[in-house]
């Protein structure tokens, strides 16, 4: 049971917390003038990684190293064990030269998420129940729309290929984290090209071979990466209508 003193206490910490100043970032003479009217920045994406070590100890090792400048938010285990590394409201090191729907740094829109794999093996079930727990705590608590779950190499296409051909995409986006079409799907509309679908999309269509490259990855995994086919056009379309009608729950 809350005693009066105690409620009185906590009523001044929450006081106190309201009226506390905001930190001083510049060094120039400014005169302090605090407005209530703010509230945290926030991320709008969540970006899957592999870690590409046998193991999560070395990952892990990696990402805390100073002098590898290199981090992400958090390192989810192959036995389901998630490692919290850096604040959600800071900025990670984890997306480095990346853009999608033309944010040109994702780093500091984003929450990086390490999944430890080598790049080649199968995800363990028990890390993907939990990668799947994290993203719905993130989800919901960011409110993230769905199609902003990304890939490493889809905001980097040419320099990055994690989370890998392996990865289970189909399945996230069946809970809620990406988007995804299975066949039938409706016909692309005449003189509409694939460098334009892909940009609506989310991806830097300048390198027009990596990008093909990125989405084949994701969504026709297994496919020739360089040959984008009619039916690929059409499931990219189809990605298009689930990406405008992606809410953000």
């Amino acid at each position: 049971m809350i005693t009066l003193r105690l409620a009185a206490a906590l009523l001044l910490a929450a006081l106190a917390a309201c009226t506390a100043p905001q930190p001083l970032r510049t060094a120039l003479p400014v005169i302090r003038s605090p407005s209530p009217n703010f509230d945290a920045r926030r991320p709008g994406f969540v970006i899957l990684h592999h870690t590409g070590s046998a193991d999560a100890a070395h990952a892990l090792a990696t990402l805390t190293d100073s002098r590898q400048a290199v981090s992400a938010h958090y390192l989810v285990a192959r036995n389901g064990t998630i490692h919290y590394l850096v604040d959600e409201m800071a900025r990670a090191w984890h997306a480095g030269d990346s853009s999608w729907g033309g944010h040109r740094d994702m780093n500091s829109a984003s929450i990086g998420v390490e999944i430890d794999n080598d790049g080649e093996e199968p995800y363990a079930e028990a890390q993907l129940r939990a990668l799947l727990a994290l993203l719905a705590d993130l989800k919901q608590r960011w409110k993230v729309p769905a199609a902003n779950f990304l890939g490493h190499g889809d905001v980097a296409p040419g320099r990055k290929v994690d989370p890998g051909a392996a990865f289970p995409w189909k399945r996230l986006a069946e809970s809620g984290f990406g988007v995804w079409c299975d066949p039938p799907y409706p016909p692309v509309p005449a003189g509409l090209d694939t460098a334009t679908m892909l940009a609506a999309l989310g991806y830097d269509a300048a390198n027009l071979e990596a990008a093909v490259a990125a989405f084949k990855r994701r969504f026709v995994p297994g496919g020739n990466e360089r040959e984008i086919t009619a039916d690929d056009r059409a499931r990219l379309w189809c990605l298009l209508g689930r990406r405008q009608g992606a809410p953000a729950e």
